[in-house]
């Protein structure tokens, strides 16, 4: 049975790398006790705390970490009607700490993951693996058989092309959980008690033309690579539809990587997830999605984006018309989620402009 690891054995020395470049976003409704376990990890990085639900409730995080806390009324103070497209009472709400962080890099994690451990049992540390994944290469064009060739102790296997082995900037690292499985509600109700506790060393790219199902609790990316496809759409409050919105922006992100050139990979690292969702809830905000994506997965599968499509926010807003062309005949909602990806560009674009105002640094402690 996969176990977490302790804050003692979390505790090894660690160089933190790209401590200046990286921002790690977390959504939540409660205090972040969880953070003692993570503190030699994240301790040397800044926060991004971005709070759903009740903006009167007093978050608390424990002292020494940098950070800087975002609650509704902050959202709707510094975005005013385009507030309208950062979803409410549901964690696609962390899309709001990618726009208004000024960093290079971003990791995001829920508050339920746990350090893991791996086979050895020595502490995972996550946020390490996920820049080793973004600082080297991916290989979408071509299937490398040995996994990740850029590993120490990898490399091309025979019948690799040579003219393909310089790889290709990785936008997007998508990490796994032990312990709770991301599992949609009829596999929970299924499986109850399934619990993973298979530890695969191993980090691949996707390949070009495959889409798959993003998860966004232990996730991180360029962010100026890629980082204007990361919308969490619409989801929660008011809104038919709940617990897609990594998998929307997954989708639409794969796409437009696979678009510029860029790659995507996924495996290591592993963090812990520590609490299973109740799949009844679950149920009820997944059932239209269940039944939608069987049109939805199609639409990105033969989503062709045209060649004057050379930014990632070009590629999005094309995105958005091509949604509401399309999807717009499944249900309504995707008239309105298309309309929310043009205002979530507009507001990325009016908080990161280009020039010497992007150099910006981020907001003061709270």
């Amino acid at each position: 049975m996969a176990e977490p690891a302790t804050a003692t054995e979390a505790a090894a020395p660690a160089v933190p790398q790209l401590k200046d470049e990286l921002d790690i976003v977390i959504p939540t409704i409660r205090n972040l006790e969880f953070l003692e376990m993570w503190r030699p990890f994240f301790q040397p990085y800044h926060l991004i705390i971005v709070q759903d639900g009740d903006p009167s409730k007093t978050i608390k995080v424990p002292d020494g970490f940098d950070y800087e806390l975002y609650n509704r009324n902050d959202i709707n103070r510094i975005l005013g009607p385009k507030a309208s497209c950062i979803s409410f009472k549901d964690s696609a709400c962390r899309c709001f700490g990618y726009m208004v962080s000024k960093k290079k890099y971003i990791f995001t994690i829920d508050d339920d993951c746990f350090v893991a451990k791996d086979p050895s049992g020595k502490a995972i540390n996550a946020l390490q693996q996920h820049i080793k994944n973004l600082l080297s290469p991916s290989t979408p064009f071509f299937f490398n058989t040995l996994y990740d060739p850029y590993r120490e102790g990898a490399d091309f296997v025979r019948g690799y092309p040579f003219s393909l082995r310089e790889g290709v900037p990785t936008a997007v690292s998508h990490g796994l959980w032990l312990n709770i499985p991301d599992y949609d509600a009829p596999t929970q109700l299924v499986k109850p008690l399934e619990r993973n506790t298979r530890y695969v060393d191993a980090v691949q790219t996707i390949p070009k033309g495959a889409l798959f199902p993003m998860c966004g609790m232990n996730l991180a990316f360029d962010r100026e690579l890629i980082g204007p496809a990361m919308y969490f759409g619409l989801m929660g409050d008011g809104q038919p539809i709940g617990r897609y919105d990594d998998m929307w922006a997954g989708w639409c992100t794969k796409v437009i990587c696979d678009h510029l050139g860029l790659g995507v990979k996924t495996g290591l690292p592993y963090i812990y997830h520590s609490k299973a969702s109740n799949p009844f809830v679950n149920l009820k905000k997944e059932y239209k999605g269940i039944f939608w994506q069987e049109e939805i997965i199609p639409f990105f599968q033969q989503a062709v984006l045209p060649k004057d499509c050379t930014t990632v926010q070009k590629c999005y807003i094309e995105l958005a018309k091509q949604v509401k062309d399309k999807l717009s005949k499944v249900d309504p909602y995707f008239d309105k989620l298309a309309e929310a990806m043009v205002t979530w560009i507009a507001a990325w674009d009016e908080l990161n402009p280009t020039g010497a105002a992007a150099a910006l640094p981020n907001g003061k402690a709270k």
